[in-house]
């Protein structure tokens, strides 16, 4: 195995924060409840070029209560919450079944603003799991028939027959159905938007609601 000509330390050292003016940014300028400010960060994001600013981390933990972290696609946001989708079968259906909460974690470089989303998760209906399979692409489907996810691989071979397989049905029956496909909808009682500042004078705006009964959130302030 090769030496890197620099030890990580030395590369960890030699990084640092872009250093951009912080877009405009007033806390008191803020709508009552997160979705709205969600969406215009997103909006602006993409508009700033930021690579796929629909990845995000979904932090689950598992029946022994170890956390576990992952990389997933946004499916939409609305009033009810933030979603993702996964087969009910896979690692992180099991954790959300046992423990049904999580945690979501978006970062845009393009406007130097992460923004950390917490609370309950419920599965949509059967229904809103099916469209937003289908509303998908073929390679998804593909991947979705193929299943298996987080379960050991004994060869690449086996991938590729039990993949090849899955693609000859996804574009034989583009609405074959998936059951255990499902959307999750975390219904956030926490949600904190901050922009970074070159002075280390980061805003941090945080909502929080007492359950995702309540549409009344509170908004303040937090030290960066």
């Amino acid at each position: 195995m090769s030496t890197p000509a620099e030890t990580l330390e030395a590369l960890l050292r030699r990084q640092h924060p872009e250093q951009t003016d912080p877009p405009p940014f007033d806390p008191a300028d803020t709508p009552a409840e997160p979705p709205p400010l969600f969406v215009t960060w997103f909006a602006e994001a993409t508009e700033a070029g930021q690579p796929e600013p629909h990845t995000l981390s979904l932090a689950t933990v598992d029946p022994e209560n170890s956390p576990d972290v992952r990389t997933v696609t946004l499916r939409g946001a609305d009033a009810r919450g933030w979603r993702v989708a996964t087969r009910s079968d896979s690692r992180k259906g099991h954790h959300l079944a046992a423990t049904p909460k999580a945690a979501l974690g978006f970062y845009w470089p393009a406007r130097a603003r992460p923004i950390r989303i917490r609370g309950p998760v419920v599965p949509a209906s059967p229904e809103e799991s099916r469209a937003d399979l289908h509303a998908r692409s073929t390679g998804a489907l593909a991947a979705a028939l193929t299943g298996h996810q987080s379960a050991p691989l004994a060869a690449l071979d086996e991938l590729a027959d039990a993949s090849r397989a899955a693609w000859r049905t996804a574009e034989a029956d583009p609405e074959r159905d998936v059951p255990q496909w499902t959307v999750y909808i975390v219904a956030a009682t926490e949600v904190e938007f901050w922009q970074s500042d070159p002075a280390r004078r980061h805003l941090r705006l945080a909502y929080r609601r007492p359950s995702p009964d309540t549409d009344t959130w509170t908004k303040h302030l937090l030290w960066p």
